[in-house]
């Protein structure tokens, strides 16, 4: 048992850990916008699948969550929001980009282009039967103080007189890097990749020193560390762990292979719990090799991670539909690619 629970808790750390600085970077642009990007979306409704698209695209939830508040102030279409839907993948994105970049970014392309297809084809098939259900609610922009950045009197002060927050923060940098250069974690990174991690740490590291007390604490710590970051390890680990010992104990391999479209079947079905976590269980089925890229695939475009609870909240009727309309989309696609040996 011993040996299964140590490399599945190092590689947990290191998933999570780069999820973590990523989130992060991902959590400063957002609010650094201050959501002015919103005002790209146009009348043309190709420019909206596009727009939707690249929501999708954004790792994370936040891309979906607007997604969600443009689709009910009426600013993008139902077809649109099928995309942003399709095109996202939650915070297992950043999960992905830490277990196979390169096939992770080949993934968000595929999502990318299957959603504006699907998005295109759901409008002009009218595939909404229910219309217009949902109540016109303020976008869920984030408010409060001006994040001024780089001040030299914020900075000295934030330095001399650190919040807990920040200190807490610092150490989980500081954690990381001395666990990647002791070869904890990311032991077996090279080239590019550790290269990329460093840059992120040490742009994590810029951004925790120089943000103001209240994005640390609202942002950084209420948002990511405290409220995705222990389900993202938990979720990692605990599937690790389990996925580490069933290898151990029994043929997995072999039955997976032997019952592909039953666990196609289930990868897609899974799609329907408005939860990031579940969907870990097929990236890492796909990172150890046990799964096909069109079950993965199929399993990114049915699932949305947390991007569809607004919508549930305001209409339960729209959310079955975007999620009735994905699942189909997703077995096709899944099928097709299965067929064609993907």
């Amino acid at each position: 048992m011993i040996e299964q629970i140590i490399p599945s808790f190092r590689h947990a750390i290191m998933i999570t850990g780069f999820v973590f600085v990523m989130m992060l970077v991902i959590e400063y642009i957002n609010v650094r916008t201050k959501g002015l990007w919103i005002n790209l979306v146009s009348a043309k409704r190709w420019q909206q699948y596009l727009f939707a698209a690249i929501l999708g695209a954004i790792p994370g939830c936040l891309g979906a969550f607007t997604a969600v508040a443009l689709f009910t102030h009426k600013l993008i279409s139902f077809g649109a929001l099928v995309t942003a839907m399709i095109a996202t993948s939650g915070d297992e994105a950043f999960v992905m980009l830490a277990m196979f970049p390169e096939k992770a970014i080949l993934i968000t392309m595929l999502l990318f282009a299957i959603g504006i297809a699907a998005g295109y084809l759901t409008d002009k098939l009218k595939l909404n039967p229910v219309g217009d259900t949902v109540n016109k609610h303020e976008l869920p922009l984030h408010e409060g103080p001006e994040c001024k950045c780089f001040s030299k009197d914020l900075l000295a002060k934030q330095l001399l007189k650190p919040s807990r927050y920040r200190i807490f923060l610092l150490i989980i940098i500081g954690l990381l890097l001395a666990g990647i250069l002791m070869g904890f974690i990311a032991k077996n990174a090279e080239g590019w990749i550790l290269t990329t991690i460093y840059t992120t740490l040490l742009i994590s590291f810029l951004i925790i020193i120089t943000v103001p007390d209240h994005f640390i604490k609202d942002h950084l710590w209420q948002h990511i560390a405290k409220a995705h970051i222990p389900k993202i390890f938990g979720w990692t680990f605990i599937t690790l762990l389990v996925f580490n010992i069933l290898l151990s104990q029994f043929d997995v391999e072999g039955w997976l292979s032997s019952n592909m479209l039953l666990v196609l079947i289930v990868a897609v079905l899974v799609g329907i719990i408005p939860q990031s976590g579940p969907h870990l269980v097929f990236v890492t089925l796909f990172a150890h090799g046990s799964i096909p890229l069109s079950i993965l695939l199929a399993s990114s475009i049915s699932q949305d991670g947390h991007g569809m609870l607004p919508l549930l909240a305001e209409s339960k009727k729209d959310f079955l539909t975007v999620k009735g309309i994905n699942i189909l989309y997703a077995l096709l696609i899944g099928l097709l690619g299965y067929i064609l040996g993907y």
